[in-house]
């Protein structure tokens, strides 16, 4: 079987109806515009994840030729000002081809398009490119990041086609391979508040759109700034709210922050029911990047502990059972619960390889 306009259909829908997943992802939050690589690289996760379960998609080429990129603004990573014969999109689907076949060179794509006139046709190519036009266009032309997005890009296609048991033209890379000699960074206090807005912008990308306050479209003050503000007191030992918030005005870049009061209000009306079906929600998001790494993108299981070191101060009628409360202040972490004090949370991926199981525990 192959891609149809049902099938493509039935996979928006499946997005659609995902609460933790949005495309395109520049609607999701204002961290991105059309233009951003981040959203576009995001846009390939969401898509490939479910594109590959589907029962009619079971070919690496068809979601080269189908993903939708006609909304994306590649002008901002464009170097070429003047006409061109082939623009930004096709460029995108032919280089996206070559690394996912993990060519070296440009030949061996224009001999592969040479062979196949039903995958030019569904590119729209009306005459492939020679080996130095494309050999120009990767290195004039495509900016260093865009080229860094195609690779993070095809890599993604190779774990979500992998996983769901689709044939892949190759293993897919290992970006991330540490040797034996290589120091563990010491992630002291200094190392995490040099790093706090690399940090936040992970955070943000990742797990703020699980979170919502609900507040209508009233307040002039962006939801984001408050999750900005929960990861900037996170990230400091022993700053109360009100202290953080008046210094999270100087060192954040916003125009509006909460104040301290206005940011403790808006988290106390949460339900538990409502905190749960967030962090469900980041959660689901967090092991969907986990797994897209090449460690973690076969069977895996892993387990996390929320346990944390400050009571949970909150209503918990109808919860007693769930939420433990405190334990006895000790040398290890003591606190709150959800159902048992360590919460466990796993991630499932198919293979059509054997490999050894990992646990993984993170304890905060």
């Amino acid at each position: 079987m192959v891609s149809t306009r049902l099938s493509r259909r039935e996979v928006f829908r499946t997005i659609a109806m995902t609460s933790y997943r949005e495309w395109p992802a520049y609607d999701l939050t204002p961290l991105y515009d059309r233009s951003s690589l981040g959203a576009l690289k995001e846009d390939v996760r969401t898509v490939a994840k479910v594109w590959f379960e589907h029962d009619a998609h079971k070919a690496i080429e068809r979601f080269v030729s189908d993903l939708p990129l006609a909304y994306v603004k590649f002008r901002p990573h464009d170097r070429y000002t003047g006409s061109t014969q082939y623009n930004m999109v096709l460029l995108m689907r032919l280089f996206l081809l070559k690394e996912l076949h993990g060519w070296n060179h440009e030949t061996a794509l224009v001999e592969y398009l040479q062979q196949r006139p039903s995958l030019c046709h569904r590119l729209n190519l009306e005459s492939i490119p020679d080996q130095s036009t494309l050999w120009r266009s990767w290195q004039y032309r495509f900016t260093t990041d865009l080229k860094a997005t195609i690779k993070t890009a095809a890599k993604t296609i190779l774990i979500k086609a992998d996983q769901a048991g689709v044939t892949i033209p190759r293993e897919p890379p290992d970006t991330h391979t540490r040797h034996e000699s290589d120091e563990e960074p010491t992630l002291d206090g200094r190392t995490v508040l040099d790093q706090v807005q690399k940090i936040t912008e992970h955070i943000g990308q990742i797990v703020f759109p699980g979170y919502s306050l609900d507040r209508g479209e009233a307040c002039e003050i962006h939801e984001h700034a408050f999750w900005d503000l929960q990861t900037y007191l996170d990230l400091r030992e022993n700053l109360a709210a009100n202290e953080g918030a008046r210094s999270f005005v100087y060192e954040s870049q916003r125009d509006r922050t909460p104040l301290g009061h206005t940011h403790r209000e808006h988290l106390r009306n949460f339900s538990v029911d409502r905190i749960r079906e967030m962090y469900h929600q980041s959660l689901d998001r967090l092991l969907e990047r986990v797994a897209d790494t090449k460690e973690f993108h076969r069977a895996e299981i892993v387990a996390i502990d929320i346990t944390e070191a400050n009571p949970f101060t909150g209503d918990r009628s109808g919860y007693e059972n769930e939420i433990i409360g405190t334990k006895e202040a000790s040398d290890q972490s003591s606190s709150v619960a959800w159902s048992s004090s360590h919460a466990s949370a796993y991630v499932e991926t198919s293979s059509t390889r054997s490999k050894p199981r990992r646990s993984v525990s993170c304890q905060s």
